[in-house]
């Protein structure tokens, strides 16, 4: 059956790739929409960076909104130490065509949630959560039409790569994690732990390059810029590609083991800020309310990737 998602995200290089391969699944994947965020790049430069992400992809159909320019109480934090000035550093892609829908990504949200079948629509979330818990407050009721959110988000056992403690998409609106998690809706997790088992390393990268078509080109251009920070960081073979395992888990999710187990976020102590707090030994009795991602399948993730990218112009 296919799945009926929306994406909300703050594309920098993995957001892209991650994009490019739902895009890239039209059986398994209904595309309602992309909502972006501020996060990686500030909102307007995100806006812009989905909309050539769509071009590249040939998938003009798909509406786009801009969102939150702002973390719900925090001023913004920002990676382009990571992802360039651009967010999508790396290859040169041309100024998008498309425009951008003109309700607020918020208010499309709440109006299609409360308008679907209960249930049947899946929110991807790839940067901070500041949409969905805007949306959540706005609108509680809408809780209980999400089928359920799979998030990029959160570590516990490889911590942090913002601060000592958090990851990023959590660590720039902790306010925002809270609310969703304590939604109710049902959540899966991708944290570092997976996706830091995700390497993209030189023969992936040359399997992809070697497709030959401009969005196998651009993804190598865009991982080979965003990749530097991380090789310098861990020292590893390859970088860690976070955002696409959201799409693989959909599509596939017997890539990943998990369990179900509580997760909550720090949102007071300025040393700990965002720190996702995973009771994966099941500790305490708090309700387990995240199917928490805790390894992934690298090779058969890569080969799923290189297989959808070849279906792309």
């Amino acid at each position: 059956m296919k799945q009926k998602i929306i994406i909300d995200t703050d594309p920098g290089q993995d957001d892209a790739v991650a994009i490019l391969l739902a895009l890239a699944s039209p059986e398994e994947l209904d595309v309602l929409a992309i909502v972006c965020v501020a996060g990686n790049v500030p909102l307007a430069q995100n806006s812009t960076n989905a909309r050539k992400i769509v071009e590249l992809s040939g998938r003009l159909d798909i509406p786009i909104y801009a969102g939150c320019v702002r973390p719900m109480r925090r001023s913004l934090v920002t990676a382009e130490h990571v992802h360039g000035k651009t967010g999508l550093d790396g290859p040169t892609l041309p100024e998008p065509k498309i425009e951008l829908r003109q309700q607020h990504g918020v208010d499309f949200l709440i109006a299609t949630l409360r308008a679907a079948e209960p249930r049947t629509i899946t929110l991807c979330t790839l940067g901070p959560l500041t949409n969905v818990a805007m949306a959540l407050v706005t609108a509680p009721e809408i809780a209980s039409r999400v089928r359920a959110i799979v998030m990029m988000g959160g570590a516990y056992f490889e911590v942090g790569n913002i601060t000592p403690s958090a990851e990023f998409n959590v660590y720039v609106d902790p306010e925002a994690a809270d609310v969703v998690l304590r939604s109710g809706i049902p959540i899966t997790m991708v944290p570092l732990d997976a996706s830091h088992g995700v390497l993209s390393t030189r023969a992936r990268l040359d399997r992809i390059g070697a497709l030959g078509n401009r969005c196998g080109k651009a993804v190598v251009k865009l991982l080979n810029f965003s990749e530097r920070f991380d090789l310098a960081k861990y020292g590893s073979k390859g970088a860690p590609l976070h955002d696409p395992c959201v799409i693989a888990y959909l599509l596939q999710p017997d890539l990943f083991e998990g369990r179900q187990i509580n997760v909550t976020v720090e949102t007071h102590s300025e040393l700990t800020m965002g720190m996702t707090v995973a009771d994966y030994w099941q500790i305490t009795d708090r309700p387990r309310n995240v199917h928490y991602l805790r390894s992934a399948d690298a090779d058969r993730f890569f080969d799923l990737l290189t297989r959808r990218l070849a279906r792309l112009p």
